[in-house]
């Protein structure tokens, strides 16, 4: 259907439709919206998309996405650094943060295990998890992998490398919804969740 614009408008609405969640409707809308911007908007959006993909790495500590590395987290002497909560994404750890309720550092593992989709355990950040567990003093790993069956299935696969070592680890209650994402919890249900976690 593409075939049916100029190029460089074909060229824009197949790059859009490969960003998540976005079907070929979508794309024509955000293309034509795009292109009816002013130029200096344009520019703008492209200078943003262009300086975040330039400026933001992952912190060589917990892979989290950062302007600097180690991130302000894991460089903060105000944070415990004896328990880590491990999440599927950089944004849950934005999630997290909003209630203000947990003085730890985190680990991102970017994804989950799910073998329908053919994502194992190599895929995911967990030899860097294993990696910082044995080389630093780790009391507590508190696991809050989503409440869906891969986040569920991670939590366990984690817990059975780390029962070995003799670290507690805990799991999130689930105060968020099966099935939910932490990104959409509102910080009452997250700060319930994490104060009600418990052991694996």
């Amino acid at each position: 259907m593409n075939y049916l614009y100029s190029p460089p408008i074909a060229r824009l609405i197949e790059e859009l439709e490969k960003l998540p969640g976005i079907g070929h409707k979508s794309a024509q809308r955000l293309a034509f919206h795009i292109l009816n911007l002013p130029a200096e908007k344009s520019e703008a959006l492209a200078n943003a998309i262009r300086e975040a993909k330039l400026k933001t790495r992952y912190c060589s500590i917990c892979c989290n996405i950062t302007e600097t590395d180690p991130c302000s987290i894991c460089g903060s002497v105000k944070r415990d650094h004896s328990i880590i909560c491990v999440v599927e994404d950089p944004k849950d750890v934005v999630a997290m943060e909003r209630i203000r309720e947990f003085n730890g550092v985190y680990h991102v593992l970017h994804g989950v295990i799910s073998p329908m989709e053919g994502i194992g355990p190599e895929d995911i950040r967990i030899k860097e998890l294993l990696q910082r567990i044995r080389d630093g003093n780790i009391r507590e790993v508190i696991l809050a992998t989503d409440p869906d069956v891969e986040g569920e299935a991670t939590a366990m696969y984690i817990s059975k490398l780390l029962k070995p070592i003799g670290i507690r680890i805990t799991r999130i209650a689930h105060g968020i919804p099966v099935g939910g994402d932490l990104e959409y919890a509102d910080e009452v249900t997250l700060a319930k969740a994490l104060e009600g976690r418990r052991e694996l």
